[in-house]
């Protein structure tokens, strides 16, 4: 048991609650949502205090996606929510209905890997793995803004605005600096998205 404000006891809540196990009178504590997850809508009931995250693996069985710190640092939950790369552990499930979720189960195509996938096996861009798939969907996403022509900080102001940012390594490591590698595989991992951007 822990202790709450002013050292008054506190039961730990299950964040993983089903509809049926919350308390009578306490039914707003939940929300049935509908999620268009890798391509198939799924719909599901959560506690709201359930981060995207939680809802991707325990209640929807995609395991793909990390949970590392749990503070939105270090990347290793990265999912596309609508295109664009989020920290799923950042975010209540409850806000992203009606989203479109696209995780590292959801780039291959059949058995054909997405071209980042191959890039990342071909080059070795991996130690351990557990931050491969944050690593991998936010490669994704690098490489759709970056032919958007959206600017990172390390783009060159003369860079003109209606076309596509060149990939440069220092605009690589800029752009996936949210996504930390404990085994250091940084140099691989740069040179696998050099490789999925040609």
């Amino acid at each position: 048991m822990t202790r709450g404000r002013g050292g008054r006891p506190v039961e730990p809540v299950d964040r993983t609650a089903s509809a049926d196990e919350i308390p009578e009178g306490a039914a707003e504590a939940v929300s049935t949502l509908t999620l268009r997850v890798n391509g198939t809508a799924r719909t599901l009931t959560v506690d709201n205090r359930t981060t995207l995250l939680d809802a991707l693996r325990d209640h929807l069985d995609l395991t793909g996606s990390k949970k590392g710190c749990d503070h939105g640092q270090c990347g290793a939950c990265t999912v596309l929510l609508d295109g664009r790369r989020v920290n799923s552990c950042l975010l209540l499930a409850v806000v992203c209905a009606g989203a479109s979720v696209t995780t590292v189960e959801g780039l291959s195509d059949g058995d054909r890997l997405h071209p980042v996938q191959e890039a990342f096996v071909d080059r070795d861009a991996l130690q351990c793995g557990y931050c491969t798939p944050g690593q991998i969907c936010s490669a994704v996403a690098l490489l759709d803004e970056a032919a958007d022509g959206q600017p990172s900080y390390v783009t060159p102001p003369e860079q003109r605005p209606d076309g596509p940012v060149r990939l440069t390594p220092d605009e690589i490591r800029e752009r996936m600096s949210g996504n930390i590698c404990r085994c250091g595989a940084y140099p691989n991992i740069v040179d696998a998205i050099e490789e999925a951007a040609r």
